[in-house]
């Protein structure tokens, strides 16, 4: 019954919103928008635009930020406490969109189709994290927009001083993400 609501969640989701749906992420850093690809990514926008829309993302912070590679957010509150998320979705990985500078991917673990609510923005090219098959290997990081303002409000989150496993020193806080519609 839990994946019935799902799917229906996702379907209904993907019609309400336009296929150039954007978000503002607001941070201490500065404001981040991003054109979401519900084309070809509607699930992962659809799983993403869910979250938003419960306050999920509302302070929560960076917690993994790698200088030369991505910034990662979306799954801890500011207390450092793991929060609870919906079931994972289907990797889309394979819809042809590149984990280039700039683009926004969803996280997961070493199972292909892990992803719930972390996601992370490319601040260089990362082709190694794109589709190459369907294998454990292959699956890749399902890319799902762009950042269409406020790349030097990421290039600024990836200098931040960071300490064991890649976490920033001082908090790097996702304080709001709003659907523009």
């Amino acid at each position: 019954m839990k994946s019935l609501i799902t799917l229906f969640f996702l379907l209904v989701a993907t019609q309400v919103y336009s296929a150039d749906t954007k978000i503002s992420m607001h941070t201490n850093f500065g404001t981040i928008v991003i054109q979401l690809d519900a084309e070809k990514a509607p699930k992962t926008v659809a799983n993403f635009l869910r979250y938003t829309k419960e306050g999920f993302y509302d302070n929560t912070i960076f917690h993994r930020v790698i200088n030369n590679f991505m910034i990662q957010g979306g799954g801890f509150t500011t207390t450092n406490q793991k929060k609870d998320t919906h079931a994972a979705i289907r990797n889309e990985a394979n819809n042809g969109l590149q984990n280039v500078r700039g683009s926004i991917a969803m996280a997961r673990t070493g199972e292909p189709h892990s992803a719930t609510a972390q996601f992370f923005i490319n601040v260089k090219d990362n082709g190694f994290l794109n589709y190459t098959a369907e294998t454990t290997r292959g699956w890749g990081y399902a890319v799902f927009g762009t950042v269409i303002t406020g790349m030097d409000v990421v290039d600024n989150i990836k200098t931040t001083k960071t300490g064991r496993n890649d976490k920033p020193t001082k908090p790097v806080i996702i304080e709001k993400i709003s659907i523009i519609q």
